[in-house]
């Protein structure tokens, strides 16, 4: 009669993993986007489409496979001088660039990602990103055993607010904070009628219009450069259009609208990933100031937020005053990187690399 066979007499195989560089944005990475962190599902073909639709450049993707499954894809396109080899990640600076990366995707996987990647550029051009993106994080910590030279500039710090937990009796926001909203939203309707909805899915892309009136009115329109409008035709409207061809995206587009009289007059647009809340833009049209429509509005966003589930908002960089008072707090620094492979690259990364942490501004 022969022995059973216990746990410990099998031997566990290593993973099968391969890699290849196919052109295009490669349908594998919706699946990547699935099987990865809730914080990066919007990372998907759609969203580095409109990207490409937006932005222009001739994208690739990096897949790997493990064990016949995709764990790992990372869209590139050119970066600068053709000659010098670089590639940098697509896609739209909010909340930030990454790739796909899913939960069981190993250090064989890692490994096998900057070999394939290593034989098609010099250098590849990671975000702006997170120092708590899963993704990038891995990455550059697996480059850098292997050899390459992995260099990072500063962008800022991301504020962070976690929502706290719907309590009996305990009333959120305070009464204090109710009290004066109140104040507020009577002297608005001196104005006119106030009307506040709620936008997702099917209002997309038609919204779009009053939220990029709103901007047209704001200190945004007239005070800066313009570049950071996002949903006027001479800021990134474009990108934000193509991407709700994508019906999942669409679904986690989200805005908060309070229109006087039916003329747009403050919004709050967000991404909806089901337990993170990122908090892209915000605006108001400067005839309301004195009565704070954009303080009424994000209060009513982030009560609708916590009741449908999200736990925690990601707020970005800049603009603290606002975030503070809301109780944000400073979270993960938000950093830009450059992996250069080893040799040459490498080399003349460790030489020049202060240039690109100077050039944090860029």
């Amino acid at each position: 009669m022969s022995k059973p066979m216990l746990l410990a007499d099998f031997v566990r195989l290593p993973p099968n993993v391969r890699g290849d560089v196919v052109e295009g944005l490669a349908a594998a990475i919706d699946i990547v986007a699935e099987r990865g962190a809730h914080s990066h599902r919007f990372l998907r073909f759609g969203w580095y489409a409109a990207a490409l639709a937006a932005y222009g450049g001739q994208a690739r993707t990096l897949v790997v496979e493990q064990d016949d499954a995709p764990v790992l894809t990372l869209p590139f396109v050119p970066l600068g001088p053709r000659m010098l080899g670089m590639a940098a990640i697509p896609g739209c600076y909010w909340p930030f660039r990454s790739f796909g990366l899913a939960l069981e995707a190993g250090e064989p996987a890692l490994k096998t990602a900057l070999s394939t990647l290593a034989a098609h550029v010099n250098g590849l051009r990671i975000g702006p990103v997170y120092d708590s993106d899963p993704a990038a994080t891995a990455l550059v910590a697996a480059a850098r055993a292997q050899g390459w030279t992995a260099i990072d500039r500063t962008i800022g710090d991301n504020w962070s607010l976690d929502l706290p937990p719907a309590r009996e009796g305990q009333p959120w926001p305070r009464t204090s904070t109710l009290r004066k909203n109140r104040f507020h939203e009577k002297h608005l309707a001196e104005h006119g009628v106030p009307y506040w909805r709620f936008l997702s899915g099917a209002d997309w892309p038609a919204a779009f219009a009053d939220l990029g009136a709103i901007e047209q009115t704001s200190w945004i329109a007239h005070d800066t450069d313009r570049t950071g409008m996002k949903f006027t035709a001479d800021g990134h409207l474009a990108f934000w259009q193509a991407a709700v061809a994508d019906p999942v995206l669409a679904a986690m587009f989200r805005a908060a609208l309070l229109t006087v009289d039916d003329r747009p007059a403050a919004f709050s647009f967000d991404i909806d990933t089901g337990e993170l809340l990122y908090a892209v833009a915000n605006s108001y049209d400067p005839r309301f100031a004195k009565h704070s429509p954009g303080k009424l509005l994000y209060w009513r966003n982030l009560v609708a937020a916590r009741d449908r589930g999200i736990g925690r908002v990601d707020w970005g960089a800049g603009d603290s005053g606002y975030k503070q008072v809301i109780g944000a707090t400073i979270d993960a620094p938000i950093r830009d990187w450059l992996l250069l492979r080893p040799g040459l690259p490498a080399l003349a990364g460790r030489l020049f690399g202060w240039v690109w942490r100077r050039s944090a501004t860029s």
